[in-house]
């Protein structure tokens, strides 16, 4: 939230003739609010992160107060100090720079980790692991599943490869590794890797899309 301009020098330029609630003068400026979430991740408070994204990112904010699309990021948001109340909880000035950006690397951090490829320090070569930031709520329940998959998340790596996490119990994942992976190629076979970590050859596969069907891990 930006903060009041009340007692400020002109000197500070337009935002001086904004009404308050609009733009740099209190109103939610949507594109700084991502940063501050997306610090919060990278330094890996979780508890903090999740609570201030249920109270402050699109997704969870009412369409009918946003004015559009919660897919589309605005600059701001018009906040309660806005003389209007009818336009208060407005986004104004889409676009696709800052916030979304932002958002984009939130999703990285949360579904595969800040570092999935990295190099072994013994070994000196590429290695992949999976290290997600998710909490226990995003999870979908099949209570009809079986071999604890009840617990599961799916999203796309690459925009091909199919990647499931399966829980064995009910938990938050909080920068934690896979115990094992089954890894399925487009040839039709699969490899089971146990460990948190994927080997040398089958990461360099991952990193070329073209041969890797899915990959699940369990945790």
């Amino acid at each position: 939230l930006s903060s009041s301009l009340v007692g400020q020098s002109y000197d500070m330029g337009r935002m001086m003739a904004f009404s308050p609630g609009w733009l740099e003068n209190q109103s939610v400026w949507t594109h700084m609010s991502y940063k501050y979430y997306l610090e919060l991740l990278r330094k890996g408070m979780y508890d903090d992160f999740f609570t201030e994204m249920e109270t402050g990112m699109l997704p969870f904010i009412y369409d009918e107060n946003y004015g559009r699309s919660l897919l589309e990021c605005s600059s701001f948001i018009a906040s309660s100090a806005f003389v209007d109340p009818t336009m208060r909880g407005q986004g104004f000035l889409p676009r696709l720079s800052g916030t979304t950006a932002e958002f984009l690397s939130m999703w990285v951090l949360m579904m595969v980790g800040p570092s999935p490829f990295f190099i072994n320090d013994e070994t000196g070569v590429l290695e992949m692991q999976l290290v997600p930031a998710l909490p226990f709520w995003l999870f979908r329940h099949d209570p009809m599943a079986v071999d604890n998959k009840q617990h599961s998340i799916r999203f796309k790596l690459f925009s091909s490869i199919d990647v499931v996490y399966f829980l064995s119990q009910p938990r938050n994942l909080f920068g934690v590794a896979p115990e094992k992976y089954e890894i399925g190629l487009r040839d039709g076979s699969k490899i089971v890797v146990e460990g948190p970590t994927i080997p040398h050859h089958l990461a360099m596969n991952i990193r070329r899309v073209v041969f890797i069907q899915y990959i699940v891990a369990y945790f």
